[in-house]
């Protein structure tokens, strides 16, 4: 009976301090008063040699309903920047809290924007810290500015209230423009690890293109970020620049591309021009290898409507539209042919990614050439066959012309 009791109350005491424990909520939980979320990171050579600048672009939680009209005790501004330098990232962050009032929280990180002098330096280190970090999302995109990227991150733009999530939705956003990669930290991560492969990152620079309501329409009065084409990596280096167009022709082979706008200037009247929309495309690299020579045969055929006929002295429809299909072929022909250039003749680099397309057909024949690819890439054959075909032929059975 003795025995029965004291089992009884032992087991009473831990239920209690079970119950206890549960009761007080999350443990290691932090309030969000005191925690400096990170919505954007750029970094920068630091003055002294060896050392990094890192920039941390921190939200307000109290000021970041908008930039006017500030509430009781704000100062109306919703993002607060604070640099700091250190012979690493980590220590640089470190040094941060000389500077912050709070713990410096990376779970809502957006971008990473890293200077180009950087870039060129070496990126293994940011790799290595970011994908280290329990806090930070691997969905993180990361960047290149020909700017100082703590300029970058502080740039406000009219429709975000925070920078941050403003370039976040840039990148959420620019399918339909398709003119820079979309890397996130996971995907450079794997390109840097990869046997096959190098890494390419999304160009970002301020252009002055906003009209201001407050000074009386002027225009480029307020600067906003835009995508201007992409840096090219050997292994972790930056190598060089790509432009708008050879990063039309890039995208094929590292993205789905799934829309794309394709102007058509008229003949004869090279002021004026028709726009064509690819709405829909299929991209395919079959892999050749015999008598130990590599080729690769490229084929695109992209499915496109008619969006605007600003030729206005059409008349035969049916004629036209197929010499706008040849047209349209011959541009992303023309687009892709350049990147293979660039990438062949240029900087020497499979960061096309053929490689993959290689290793996967022909696993046995890989292994004999991995530790030289490169040479082998830069001497393969690529054959470029584009198709391209515009839908709904009826609607150009007539212009939209005048009966005055």
């Amino acid at each position: 009976m003795e025995k029965r009791k004291v089992v009884k109350g032992t087991t009473l005491v831990l239920w209690l301090v079970i119950s206890s424990l549960l009761m007080t909520g999350c443990l290691g939980s932090r309030e969000i008063d005191d925690l400096a979320m990170v919505m954007a990171v750029g970094l920068d050579k630091g003055k002294e040699p060896g050392t990094i600048k890192v920039t941390a672009q921190i939200a307000r939680p109290g000021d970041v309903r908008g930039q006017t009209g500030a509430p009781t005790a704000g100062t109306g501004q919703p993002i607060w920047t604070a640099s700091a330098e250190g012979r690493s990232i980590f220590e640089a962050i470190r040094n941060l809290a000389r500077y912050s009032s709070r713990r410096v929280f990376w779970a809502h990180n957006q971008v990473i924007v890293i200077n180009e002098e950087v870039a060129r330096e070496g990126v293994s280190e940011i790799i290595d810290f970011f994908s280290r970090n329990h806090e930070l999302r691997m969905r993180t995109w990361v960047v290149v500015t020909e700017d100082e990227a703590s300029h970058l991150i502080t740039t406000k733009t009219g429709l975000e209230v925070i920078p941050g999530v403003s370039m976040d939705k840039l990148f959420r956003y620019s399918e339909i423009v398709a003119e820079a990669p979309r890397t996130d930290m996971r995907t450079l991560q794997a390109a840097y690890l990869s046997r096959t492969t190098h890494p390419v990152l999304a160009r970002v620079s301020p252009k002055n293109r906003q009209i201001s309501a407050k000074a009386n329409g002027e225009f480029g009065s307020n600067p906003q970020v835009e995508l201007s084409g992409t840096a090219v990596f050997n292994r972790d280096k930056m190598v060089g620049w790509l432009s708008t167009k050879e990063s039309h022709g890039l995208l094929w082979f590292v993205e789905h591309v799934e829309s794309r706008v394709i102007t058509l200037p008229c003949a004869g009247q090279r002021e004026r021009s028709s726009t064509l929309e690819m709405k829909n495309a299929k991209f395919q690299v079959k892999p050749v290898y015999e008598k130990g020579k590599v080729e690769f045969d490229v084929r695109v055929k992209a499915m496109i409507d008619l969006v605007e006929l600003g030729c206005p002295d059409v008349e035969d429809q049916y004629v036209w539209m197929q010499q706008a299909e040849k047209e349209a072929a011959d541009l992303l022909r023309g687009e892709i042919e350049s990147v293979l250039e660039a990438a062949q003749k240029r900087y020497h680099v499979d960061f096309l990614e053929l490689g993959k397309v290689f290793e996967n057909h022909y696993p046995a024949e890989w292994r004999q050439m991995a530790q030289s690819w490169d040479d082998a890439f830069e001497k393969a054959q690529v054959r470029v066959t584009v198709e391209a075909n515009i839908n709904s032929p009826v609607l150009l059975h007539k212009a939209t012309k005048s009966r005055k």
